[in-house]
């Protein structure tokens, strides 16, 4: 918000979440085919595109994009825990040596920590198995929202706001473009939940019809999200204008609520945890599926080992352990390679929001209803295609551009903030 300001800010954040909440809603009525009742089920993103629009290369295509995006989307979701994470040690370091101390901490350990965490949770086998951690990311993301929202609010009422501007912070004029697109890129990467809508859907009974569910919780979500984002974006920006901190809460390390600062860290730490599981599991899932298919006579790939430990029991398979450690260590690899939060998070939303989000349900929706050629409701969803399309493809360019300048100054793996 603080860099496109008020007019731009509300209204792109308000395009992106309406044009995704929308797609989505979509999106729902494509997980059976050919009628989205009474349809056979598309247990994947990637098998709903191959059912609804055909093409091998294509669906393998859009396979391959799905994904890539939610494994690049776990560098993100490990770079912010780390951020979070060097922000309660910050925290604690001003306290104990006062507000001037320089307190510069390597993020280096805490992405090390929230790797060897999701490594162990990666070993719960299914979306079922991760219920209470979805419950419980859920509930955390309301604490650390309202957290930044009241605090935002109390500095606007107390008189100690910054000085918000219609047109953003003012930079020269090449610098204030890019940094526009890279905002409209972190806006697309936080609309861009439909990729797991499937793999959600896909648990829940037939009756009532799930993509009637599906609309209704989609819907439901969208709007709270949508309020939500415009109410921290709005007072985040109010109160500190120009100066908004890439990461809201650090902007109130001055204040005296520093428990409460700290509080709201913690809960995003564990709201990751948890998101993170649940944008890795179809990833997980599809390689597992493929691999079984591809050997099928294969003990190390089939084997199911029960193992007890006292009262508990659990299976442990030798490739699901190995495969999904290994995942895990090339995301906490790569995150802290480049730990370049904004441009991070912009090129994700770049890559993933036009053609998953927007282009590719679209399509489908025109497929399954069989919209006719150049009538207007053709024309009106290809115009909104359109305008994501040339939003995304300013984000992405905003977002290299961000990270080639980052990288021009960075020393690989000595980064401190």
């Amino acid at each position: 918000m603080s860099q496109l300001g008020w007019v731009a800010g509300i209204c792109t954040m308000l395009f992106c979440s309406l044009a995704a909440l929308y797609a989505a809603t979509l999106l729902a009525d494509c997980y059976r085919f050919p009628d989205p009742v009474t349809g056979n089920r598309n247990y994947s993103y990637m098998e709903a595109v191959k059912a609804n629009l055909g093409g091998t290369i294509f669906y393998k295509f859009c396979g391959w994009m799905v994904y890539l995006n939610l494994a690049t989307i776990g560098v993100g979701f490990t770079i912010t825990t780390a951020k979070s994470m060097v922000a309660i040690q910050k925290s604690h370091c001003h306290r104990k040596s006062g507000g001037d101390a320089p307190c510069m901490f390597s993020n280096i350990p805490h992405v090390v920590a929230f790797g060897i965490v999701e490594i162990l949770l990666s070993q719960l086998s299914n979306f079922h198995k991760i219920s209470w951690l979805s419950k419980l990311a859920a509930i955390t993301s309301f604490g650390y929202a309202f957290i930044g929202i009241g605090l935002s609010l109390s500095k606007i009422i107390t008189g100690h706001g910054g000085k918000p501007t219609v047109a953003g912070v003012d930079l020269s004029s090449s610098e204030k473009i890019w940094r526009m697109f890279v905002a409209a890129g972190d806006i697309a990467f936080a609309c861009s939940y439909a990729l797991v809508l499937f793999d959600i859907q896909d648990t829940l009974k037939s009756s009532p019809p799930e993509n009637k569910v599906m609309k209704k919780a989609v819907s439901i979500g969208g709007l709270v999200m949508i309020i939500v984002f415009l109410m921290c974006g709005s007072l985040g920006y109010a109160a500190f204008g120009d100066k908004t901190p890439e990461n809201l809460l650090a902007g109130f390390g001055d204040d005296m609520a520093f428990w409460l600062v700290d509080m709201a860290n913690v809960f995003i730490v564990v709201h990751i945890v948890g998101a993170y599981q649940i944008l890795c599991q179809p990833v997980f899932r599809i390689v597992e599926i493929l691999a079984r298919r591809r050997w099928k006579r294969s003990k190390f790939i089939n084997r199911e080992t029960p193992v007890r430990i006292g009262k508990m029991s659990f299976n442990i398979n030798m490739f699901r352990l190995s495969w999904r450690t290994a995942y895990g260590v090339v995301v906490t690899f790569v995150a802290i390679a480049l730990p370049f939060f904004s441009d991070m998070l912009a090129l994700l939303g770049a890559i993933g929001y036009w053609p998953l989000i927007i282009y590719i349900p679209l399509e489908m929706h025109i497929e399954q209803k069989k919209i006719g050629k150049l009538t207007i409701r053709w024309f009106g969803l290809h115009l909104l295609s359109f305008l994501c399309l040339l939003l995304s493809l300013a984000a992405a360019s905003g977002a290299i551009h961000g990270i080639y300048k980052s990288l021009n100054t960075y020393k690989l793996f000595q980064y401190k903030e």
